[in-house]
């Protein structure tokens, strides 16, 4: 197990690529095999290797062995530290925000007198 931050480096990392976002997307509906994962890309499974090791590394994705296959399956409880990193944001943004606009509506208040 990674450290938090670290870990939630590494999710955000993985979620930023639209090529992991969408091997995630086909997990989501159930195991697959790498090479199935990759049949929809025009990369080399090379590439496609690369990637699912990035979204591994952010505990994204469990690997298992059958035989010569490799199996994957998506760990969607990996994403509790980013959404609530994001909650934490939206929650301080959105205070400063409404923080802001107060001070905003008593100026203009202000200079209307």
């Amino acid at each position: 197990m990674q450290a938090p931050d670290a870990l939630l480096d590494h999710t955000l990392i993985a979620l930023a690529d639209p090529t992991r976002r969408a091997i995630l997307k086909r997990l989501s509906q159930g195991e697959a095999r790498v090479t199935e994962l990759a049949a929809p890309f025009a990369i080399s499974l090379n590439s496609v290797s690369k990637h699912i090791r990035l979204l591994e590394r952010a505990e994204l994705v469990s690997r298992r062995k059958a035989g010569r296959e490799h199996i994957l399956s998506f760990r969607p409880e990996s994403l509790r530290s980013a959404r609530e990193w994001i909650e934490q944001q939206e929650r301080f943004w959105k205070g400063g925000l409404e923080a802001m606009d107060a001070v905003l509506a008593a100026h203009d208040n202000k200079e209307q007198s």
